[in-house]
């Protein structure tokens, strides 16, 4: 098999900040990360891999320093790692992202092999719009599967894979064909630390780095800010709560205080009352 990972490396969520004059966030001097729901599709690849055998090759979009992220996935036990960097992707909203990597997802197929499966985190921490796995499917013509909390089964002969997907109300059982696309939510796998022999092997491999005109993409104005049709009118940090946190204080008045608290709660919001009384009535 060979399954293909896109990553992202994104700005420290705990130290973003927002410049108060341009309403841009501040990505100087803030620490990059590897975007964390990424790792656990990582995780599910290279766990497929040890299973059934084949190759896992990890690609992310980003400036040159990206690269550290992508030697930290080698670290993991990744195979391969492709960066595709270029000046012409900077400024790309969802629309160009997803282009991009399309088109280098097509050169990673014609040089290594077509991917099996297409792994990407449920969204990324700095974005949160969970576009880029659902775009890419669409260019690629790959069925998708977001949300997914477990790989049940996997079977290579039959080209066939069955996941469990976390849906509104309970939890959806499909299975569909490869190639797809898997959008793997948090929490669905312990994250390896890699072995040593990994560690030593990553740093000493070649990072695969194509620029736009290396990975064939000839039309750049569907790249960057050219081919970014979002519009991002202000970026701001949430305003503190006024209120604060209800406390109970004392064990005795614990019951009479919840019971307090809850009908505080159906006064503001009368459409939760409506949706507890319908469950609890079987509708």
């Amino acid at each position: 098999m060979h399954i293909l990972v896109c990553i992202k490396q994104v700005p420290d969520s705990a130290q973003i900040r927002v410049n108060p004059v341009t309403q841009t966030i501040m990505r100087q001097g803030v620490p990059t990360i590897i975007n964390p729901y990424d790792l656990f599709s990582l995780e599910e690849a290279l766990r497929l891999r040890d299973t059934f055998g084949g190759e896992v090759t990890v690609l992310t979009m980003g400036p040159p320093m990206a690269a550290d992220s992508l030697r930290k996935t080698l670290a993991m036990g990744a195979d391969r790692a492709v960066l595709l960097t270029d000046r012409f992707f900077a400024g790309s909203d969802t629309l160009a992202t997803s282009f991009a990597l399309t088109m280098a997802i097509k050169k990673i197929g014609a040089e290594f092999g077509e991917p099996d499966i297409v792994f990407t985190g449920k969204q990324t921490i700095d974005g949160d719009t969970a576009q880029v796995g659902p775009g890419i499917a669409k260019r690629l013509n790959l069925l998708q599967l977001t949300y997914v909390a477990k790989i049940v089964e996997c079977d290579p002969q039959k080209r066939e894979v069955t996941i469990e997907r976390r849906a509104e109300g309970g939890i959806q059982v499909l299975k569909t064909r490869m190639p797809c696309l898997i959008a793997m939510l948090e929490g669905t796998n312990e994250v390896r630390r890699g072995a040593m022999k990994d560690a030593l092997r990553a740093a000493r491999s070649e990072i695969v780095t194509w620029n736009a005109k290396a990975a064939g993409i000839e039309d750049l104005t569907k790249c960057g800010l050219k081919g970014s049709p979002t519009v991002v009118k202000k970026v701001f940090a949430p305003p503190p709560r006024s209120e604060k946190a209800f406390q109970v204080t004392r064990a005795d008045t614990a019951a009479q205080e919840a019971e307090n608290l809850i009908t505080t709660l159906f006064e503001r919001q009368p459409a939760i009352e409506q949706d507890l009384v319908k469950s609890a009535a079987g509708f």
